[in-house]
């Protein structure tokens, strides 16, 4: 009797302790973290587990997301496995995605959370991700084989010179099965029509079904704004059937507001670009001509498109609704050869996905066009004795003046970016990383 009164003392001496902070928890409405915490405090069958509703009995899939196989530090492995023949099974679906929308709408934050882990560079500047490799998702029979499709930006002129090349662009979106289309709706311009460009690639390819995907909803102050977009960027038609239909007063209201913002955004945008937050020197983007990007003699610009299979409305730097996401794109997905191993995360090489993860670093930290003309060279890249990854690279810039502003007081600034990188390296190829940052001026 003693021990038992000795255990209900300490229970509840535990219990006034975490329950402030199981109160903060629950008002920002984060259940799992709740469950986590007290998972780390009590073993498995304590009472606080009972009360809290984590039980012995519980799968480990109702808290854990289930994490990507680890990439290959070492080039020749990876080239291995990505000429390895698929241990397909043999009732095998395979569905072949492409990730399309505007700059920054959120496509490389989404590609890695449906791979379960960062593979691909997220910044807040345009052209962040240069490369359309692709990422794979094998679970059980299925497997998914998605890749970003970044936007064909060109100017009048380049237009007439190079017309086959523009349309071959778009013709081999005819060799994906499904396309997902990226809207940031936290922007007013980009939430009030579909890009041009990405209007393109659906009109000229209408048979292959298209998803809809509402990014960054976190950011939007009226969540009841969302029916209004979906029926603007749909015509109010999904998958066929008429899905929404505001009355015309609150649509109305809402294209007036939408009118007298979009000016804020446009002068925000101008700061951005005076500051070098989003602009890229190599890019015909222009910040003060946002919708205008892409455009063509040819093609006016559209606003909606009517033939959308279905439309989610999520957060993907939080990872917000991306499981169900891919769980209805595993029902997609047709009897097929698989075209990669089940190991298989990504065709990059381990120094594109080094390079690109360092590139990321960059354009957060530095200012206007600083990122964009640094040279990445690979001094070393070998396993330590304790099977680390040791990497030693140089940063080359053009302007002698740039390489203190990249070092930072004290080399405070170089190390963070190495610091950052390196943690998001032991992400991916799951193991220890050692990264060494140096900088010169390249004459």
């Amino acid at each position: 009797m003693l021990y038992f009164l000795q255990d209900i003392k300490f229970v509840f001496v535990t219990f006034i302790f975490l329950f402030p902070a199981c109160v903060i928890l629950l008002r920002k409405q984060e259940p799992l973290k709740i469950r986590t915490f007290a998972a780390c405090l009590h073993e498995k069958d304590s009472v606080i587990r009972s009360l809290l509703g984590v039980g012995s009995e519980q799968p480990a899939e109702a808290t854990l997301t289930p994490q990507a196989p680890a990439v290959s530090f070492n080039k020749a492995d990876q080239d291995d496995l990505l000429r390895h023949a698929p241990d397909q099974p043999e009732n095998s679906r395979v569905l072949k995605i492409a990730i399309i929308g505007a700059p920054n709408a959120g496509k490389s934050t989404l590609s890695n959370h449906l791979l379960g882990r960062k593979l691909f560079p997220v910044s807040s500047k345009v052209h962040t991700t240069r490369c359309q490799a692709k990422g794979i998702i094998t679970e059980d029979d299925t497997q998914l084989v998605s890749t970003q499709w970044h936007l064909f930006v060109y100017s009048s002129s380049y237009w007439y010179r190079n017309i086959n090349h523009i349309h071959g662009y778009y013709n081999d979106i005819l060799l994906f099965s499904a396309v997902l289309v990226l809207v940031d709706v936290s922007v007013k311009w980009m939430r009030s029509s579909l890009h041009t460009e990405v209007h393109k690639c659906l009109s000229q390819n209408p048979s292959i079904p298209s998803i809809l995907v509402l990014n960054k909803v976190d950011l939007l102050r009226d969540k009841g704004s969302l029916l209004e977009i979906t029926e603007t960027l749909t015509e109010g038609i999904v998958n066929g059937k008429k899905a929404y239909s505001g009355s015309k007063n609150s649509h109305k209201k809402n294209k007036q507001e939408d009118a007298t913002s979009m000016k804020e955004d446009k002068a925000q945008m101008r700061t951005e670009h005076s500051e070098g937050s989003i602009t890229d020197p190599a890019s015909d983007v222009s910040a003060d001509h946002p919708t205008k990007v892409g455009l063509s003699p040819r093609y006016p610009q559209k606003v909606g498109w009517a033939h959308f299979q279905e439309v989610f409305m999520l957060s993907a730097i939080y990872g917000e609704e991306v499981e169900t996401l891919k769980r209805y794109l595993m029902t997609l997905a047709k009897p097929g050869e698989w075209l990669f191993h089940s190991d298989v995360v990504t065709t990059q090489s381990p120094e594109e996905i080094c390079d690109n993860i360092i590139r990321e670093k960059l354009l957060e930290y530095l200012p206007q066009e600083v990122p964009y003309n640094i040279t990445q060279v690979t001094n070393l890249w070998q396993e330590g004795s304790a099977g680390e990854l040791v990497i030693m690279k140089t940063l080359l810039v053009p302007k002698e003046n740039h390489v203190k502003l990249i070092i930072g007081a004290g080399g405070q600034l170089i190390n963070r970016i190495a610091q950052e990188a390196g943690r998001d390296l032991m992400n991916a190829f799951l193991c220890d990383v050692r990264l060494r940052l140096t900088v010169k001026f390249r004459k």
